[in-house]
């Protein structure tokens, strides 16, 4: 099997749509090999306006130890295979946040648990940290971002979740999948995400 089969195929973007002059450009950010930054919309005063967030992020799972890394981790390949494929995106708005998950290669019929944690992935399950918290206290999904689904018959999965606050900058920075649904678990893979604030009021 070639290496490329385990290279990460990770693109995320940050889009800044336009704000009150409506001119339809936007700042957009990508993340992979390289880093590129376009110019974005800008206000009549000449600042740039934005109401409007969004995050995608995909990658091929891949164990801790493959010659190419991914930003996509499992830990128990019979759960989650090397090869399967997820996709995360994140909108956020003024109003609140919407964070959607696809997955795709799983074990059919297996429901997993999946939340958002505070810090990237890593070769230790451990590494991603507890999961993110809108404020602390308990575990919940309206205190966090719960995205629990069960694969259908061709290994597929999605699941969404929307609440009416953002991430705090820095704060949330991977997706685990869990062995069972629920608060907690044992953490079979993990996927890092670029998650963003959203825009400023």
């Amino acid at each position: 099997m070639v290496a490329g089969v385990f290279a990460s195929a990770v693109a995320a973007a940050v889009l800044a749509a336009a704000g009150a002059v409506g001119s339809g450009t936007a700042d957009r950010v990508e993340s992979g090999a390289t880093d590129r930054v376009e110019s974005g919309a800008t206000d009549r005063a000449g600042s740039r306006t934005s109401d409007r967030v969004e995050v995608r992020a995909e990658a091929r799972f891949a164990p801790p130890t493959a010659f190419v890394p991914s930003a996509a981790i499992t830990y128990e390949q019979q759960l989650v295979p090397a090869a399967s494929w997820i996709e995360v995106t994140q909108r956020s708005d003024q109003i609140g946040t919407r964070v959607s998950l696809r997955v795709k290669g799983l074990q059919p019929g297996h429901a997993y648990g999946v939340h958002v944690h505070q810090k990237p992935c890593g070769a230790d399950p451990a590494a991603a940290g507890p999961h993110y918290q809108n404020e602390p206290g308990p575990m919940n999904p309206e205190n966090e971002v719960w995205l629990d689904f069960t694969a259908a018959k061709d290994g597929s999965g999605k699941a969404s979740a929307v609440h009416n606050w953002g991430f705090r900058r820095g704060e949330a920075a991977a997706v685990v999948l869990h062995r069972e649904q629920g608060g907690a678990g044992e953490r079979l893979a993990c996927f890092s995400v670029p998650f963003a604030p959203p825009p400023a009021g």
